[in-house]
């Protein structure tokens, strides 16, 4: 009989990536959603089913915060990853089997804007505002489950790169219309992650028995933004980007209904606990990442 894994919130990016890598393996999947067929975050009956007897549980669930942070908005991104949470969490303590590994989604946002110096799970400093504050009572959501049977690892995600979602199809555009040059000073720090190293982190957590607790998942080479659209215009082909300036970011972010925030903080993290455990990338650095998305993308143009 097939291990089963669940995956909460597994209609994203982030999700469909690892339901395709999970099936590949051989596991059953079991998704929960508010999208059909998928089971609803209002069964609770069917998540207790799917949850009992898993071999893992994997929480991707959350609203996306690529919005306005208007209260209405504010409040929908926090309950959804409090509530969420918080419905496994008790189906788990319900569960006559319960699973090994239950793995949550966090942010690395929880840190603060940092351009003086790195931060890690054990020297980082949190910072303030609304998107800190979202991860901060997400873990504590988390952790407030003590469940003897079962482990608990909280990864503190950055920008995940892929070639199917995420933010890569964004920045390629303001490339491919001339703007690709650097954002603000352009030396705020980006962080970031390929997509497969993401999956391939769950898979070293699940194999380690004695991994819990907190985890940064981040390459462990971020660059300045700077850095990054220059990689970007290179792996392009374009020799040319406008910059934008900040006041041109906090004017646009107003039009396309974002927040400059989400260019223009330094996000500086390293993945000190999952380096020191042994775990080895396969995209250690933005210039391999970046080739493998792009090469991908023009195979399956040319397929198409």
């Amino acid at each position: 009989m097939a291990k089963r894994v669940v995956l909460a919130g597994g209609t994203g990016f982030i999700g469909q990536y690892f339901e395709k890598k999970f099936r590949k393996a051989g596991y059953d999947i079991a998704i929960i959603s508010r999208q059909e067929p998928h089971i609803n975050w209002n069964d609770r009956q069917r998540i207790l089913k799917a949850v009992d007897g898993a071999a893992l549980v994997i929480n991707l669930a959350g609203r996306s915060v690529n919005c306005r942070y208007n209260e209405k908005n504010k409040k929908e991104i926090m309950n959804s990853r409090i509530d969420t949470t918080l419905i496994i969490g008790e189906a788990i303590e319900k569960c006559q089997n319960p699973p090994p590994l239950w793995i949550n989604s966090s942010t690395a946002t929880i840190y603060r804007d940092a351009m003086d110096r790195p931060m890690t799970e054990d020297t980082g400093e949190e910072g303030d505002g609304f998107s800190v504050n979202v991860g901060k009572r997400w873990e504590e959501t988390f952790f407030s489950f003590k469940l003897p049977s079962t482990r608990q690892a909280a990864l503190r995600i950055t920008i995940v790169l892929g070639k199917d979602g995420g933010v890569i199809p964004v920045y390629q555009n303001l490339v491919k219309l001339g703007l690709g040059g650097k954002q603000g000073s352009g030396e705020q720090m980006f962080s970031w992650m390929h997509i497969e190293d993401l999956y391939r982190v769950v898979r070293f957590i699940e194999s380690r028995e004695d991994l819990s607790g907190v985890f940064v998942c981040g390459s462990p080479n971020p660059v300045p933004n700077k850095e990054l659209m220059r990689l970007l215009r290179h792996t392009m082909g374009r020799n040319f980007g406008m910059p934008a300036t900040e006041w041109m970011l906090k004017a646009g972010a107003v039009v396309i209904r974002t927040e400059p925030e989400l260019i223009l903080k330094s996000r500086w993290v390293l993945p000190s606990r999952l380096i020191k455990a042994g775990f080895v990338f396969l995209y250690p650095t933005l210039k391999l990442a970046l080739e493998e998305i792009n090469s991908r993308q023009t195979k399956n143009t040319n397929t198409a």
